[in-house]
């Protein structure tokens, strides 16, 4: 079987609604999360999925069962988001006020993970998601997801910056043509209109 990966970021929050950076703070979805999560689960009901991982954060892992697959979801700590450290819970405009350009993926979080020390933990997911078969949901997080995809691709850490990733959206990793040696970006940031 050919190894597909398909990435779902939780649904909303209110820390995501309001533009606070959400690593590891353990905050649950939003009413509109909620229905973003069931959506989602419509969009997906056709997969037959070999593999369910999960975040061990709670709105990964409502997200994961109201998209109706909780039954058969295995725990993925390298999923969880990245630490934002001194900066959880604040906006980017707070972050500017004390450090002007700041950028995540190139700078990291005091206190928090540093982009080398993210690039380390998402190869070892890869590791063990390469020697996987068949259909893959990962119900994760904005950050984490980012740098998955960059890193899928051979791209350093600081790609992640250019690939949005919006509440409930699935993305799609594969390979081009069924040749493992060349990882590919299927679709990026799917998001049902309705």
């Amino acid at each position: 079987m050919t190894l597909r990966l398909y990435l779902m970021r939780h649904g909303e929050t209110e820390w995501s609604k309001s533009g606070q950076h959400t690593g590891r703070a353990d905050i649950q979805l939003t009413a509109n999360g909620e229905d973003e999560a069931r959506k989602l689960g419509e969009r997906i009901r056709s997969i037959e999925f070999d593999h369910v991982l999960a975040s061990p954060l709670k709105r990964a892992r409502q997200t994961c069962e109201l998209a109706g697959c909780g039954e058969h979801a295995k725990t993925e700590p390298d999923l969880i988001e990245w630490d934002n450290g001194e900066y959880e819970g604040h906006t980017h405009a707070d972050v500017f006020k004390q450090r002007p350009g700041w950028n995540l993926f190139r700078d990291g979080c005091p206190g928090g993970e540093m982009p080398d020390q993210i690039s380390v933990r998402v190869d070892r997911l890869i590791e063990r998601l390469i020697a996987l078969d068949g259909n893959v949901a990962m119900f994760a997080h904005s950050h984490i997801g980012r740098v998955l995809g960059a890193r899928w691709i051979g791209s350093p850490v600081q790609t992640g910056e250019h690939l949005i990733l919006n509440t409930a959206s699935l993305s799609v990793l594969c390979y081009q043509h069924e040749n493992s040696d060349v990882p590919a970006i299927e679709s990026w940031n799917g998001r049902s209109l309705s």
